[in-house]
């Protein structure tokens, strides 16, 4: 009865307590999230092979989906994109500083581990903004200002963001005017900045020598929240300790940035 659509609850698994789940509740937020940037159409067939459910039932949830502004239906093609309602959840998330303070914590035990400034970016169009983050403990320190733009193509933290968006958008965003180079180490040529973006996705995370202030070097992973990235973590300091550490700096940051991707649901 309940592949028909009738509410049931999930148990926990033998042995363990847990809030029951509303089966129909737990399915629509599913199809909500089988909704991603390499993926933003589909139709009721698809999802129902992909869920392995009943096709009454997924039609179901589309449509009071649908009527709730979550998802619009094209009428001529049949199939589903995101609606509105899923634009405005994301405007108040992006503004209820939910990214800062689910990070705030790790970045607190980032300094302690590493003594050195850590800082939590975010996409800004074709540059970065620093949403959150905590100066180093030494005399010599990289100071972040909250709230400040970076240029998206100079830096470790730009590239961990924007290595993983398709190569269309980065060749809009980057291509059009050039490139500014802010020193002899900024990478300048687009081609060239696919190949680090290239080894970034490869690495899982990106060390940037002074490409945008020559004095400093940066340790940088991305955060991910489904198939995108809403935010880069990195530890930011003067050259000499940073690369001295690199290789621990490394291990940790992207420990860091796994457990913020762990907290968004990613």
């Amino acid at each position: 009865m309940a592949e028909r659509g009738t509410d049931t609850t999930t148990p926990a698994p033998a042995g363990q307590q847990a809030p029951a789940v509303l089966q129909t509740v737990d399915r629509a937020l599913l199809v909500l999230l089988t909704f991603t940037e390499q993926r933003p159409e589909w139709g009721v067939s698809e999802l129902a092979r992909h869920h392995g459910w009943d096709k009454a039932v997924v039609q179901r949830l589309l449509t009071t989906l649908s009527a709730r502004g979550f998802l619009l239906c094209d009428d001529n093609s049949r199939r589903y994109r995101p609606g509105p309602a899923l634009s405005r959840l994301a405007r108040v998330s992006e503004h209820s500083g939910v990214l800062s303070s689910i990070s705030r914590p790790i970045l607190a035990r980032l300094l302690r581990e590493t003594g050195e400034s850590i800082v939590l970016n975010v996409p800004h169009g074709g540059s970065y903004r620093c949403e959150a983050a905590v100066d180093g403990t030494g005399p010599v320190r990289y100071t972040a200002i909250i709230g400040a733009v970076m240029p998206g193509h100079a830096g470790a933290s730009g590239h961990t963001i924007f290595a993983y968006h398709p190569e269309r958008e980065i060749r809009q965003m980057f291509g059009a005017t050039g490139l500014t180079r802010f020193n002899d180490r900024t990478i300048t040529d687009l081609d060239a900045l696919l190949t680090c973006y290239a080894q970034v996705r490869a690495d899982g995370y990106c060390i940037s020598h002074g490409e945008y202030d020559e004095a400093v070097t940066a340790v940088s992973a991305p955060v991910f929240q489904g198939d995108g990235v809403p935010a880069s973590l990195t530890v930011i300091g003067p050259s000499h300790r940073v690369e001295r550490a690199a290789d621990t700096l490394v291990t940790l940051v992207r420990a860091g940035a796994a457990e913020i991707t762990a907290a968004l649901g990613g």
